[in-house]
């Protein structure tokens, strides 16, 4: 009997993970042809059926459920193994997977990725953009390093470390009379307030605020990126809440839009980086936290962000 490979337990580990074929390959980035060969030479490799095809999904045997147990543990244990070296060999050197929510990767990233690149030119970054969710699970299955989000983390066994808070701003249509001095949160009960999706924090986020003041979203109209939220309020649809890092970007590109600051104390999010607790990368995930926190005090600080 031939010993599995590392590549066949990835390729069952995501298998078993999605019970689907097409699912499974696009989580790893390959073709579904090269991850059923990857399962099949594994079954070959084992003397055992793994799993039952069906016309619609994917069975594990009683063979392919033990299998999935100790595939997870194995690769558990190879990635520790490969971060443990990676710590002896420098701070931040090598390849460093990051996991960013939507909400936060196209403003945070062009502030602090050149300063990364010259203070760490040894660093391999590879960026994964998902929802909260997603990178959270894909921290905790050790397929990511760390995770830039709002805080706090939705699980346990993640370590946190805040880089800053930013306040939410109210964006309306032009012309939306809201007091020329901060306004208040209660000034939330009048207006129909338009989220993201379902799955975006920043949803949750705003959803809070209102719940705070006794406000109501309006429910029949939802965008699935903070840019076709801005632009459904340039529309007149409703009034939105922004975050302060994406104002800049997002209001260059709608007309007829006015920007109201909430009065003291304004809501706000904190976002952070998080890794997870059994990490022996922890010296080096701190100092990657004060490099981006240097970085967005040198880009120009906003009279909303402030360090957490």
């Amino acid at each position: 009997m031939s010993r599995p490979t590392v590549a066949q337990l990835r390729a069952f580990r995501a298998l078993a993970g999605h019970l689907h074929f097409g699912d499974a390959a696009a989580a790893l980035r390959m073709s579904q042809p090269a991850l059923s060969g990857a399962v099949a030479a594994l079954e070959d490799a084992l003397g055992a059926r793994l799993v039952e095809r069906t016309t619609r999904k994917v069975l594990l045997t009683p063979a392919g459920e033990r299998v999935a147990r100790r595939a997870e543990a194995v690769l558990a244990e190879l990635d520790r193994l490969v971060e443990e070296v990676r710590a002896v060999r420098g701070v931040l050197v090598g390849p460093l997977r990051v996991g960013v929510i939507p909400t936060v990767a196209p403003y945070l990233l062009p502030l602090v990725l050149p300063r990364l690149a010259k203070e760490f030119p040894d660093l391999e970054l590879s960026v994964h953009e998902e929802q909260t969710g997603h990178i959270v699970a894909e921290l905790l299955a050790g397929r990511l390093d760390v995770v830039l989000l709002a805080l706090p983390v939705p699980a346990s066994g993640v370590t946190e470390l805040p880089l800053y808070d930013e306040d939410f701003v109210l964006v309306a249509p032009a012309g939306f009379e809201l007091g020329a001095t901060g306004v208040a949160r209660e000034a939330l009960n009048d207006l129909d307030v338009i989220l993201l999706n379902e799955g975006h924090c920043l949803r949750d986020q705003a959803l809070d605020v209102c719940r705070e003041v006794g406000a109501r979203a309006a429910a029949a109209t939802y965008a699935t990126s903070l840019a076709t939220l801005v632009q459904l309020v340039s529309g007149g649809l409703g009034v939105t809440l922004v975050p302060e890092t994406a104002l800049p970007v997002e209001t260059r590109r709608a007309p007829n839009l006015g920007l109201h600051r909430f009065a003291a104390p304004a809501p706000f999010r904190r976002i952070g980086l998080g890794f997870r607790s059994t990490s022996p990368r922890a010296d080096e995930f701190e100092e990657l936290a004060a490099s981006l926190r240097a970085a967005v005090a040198e880009s120009g600080v906003a009279p909303g962000i402030r360090p957490a």
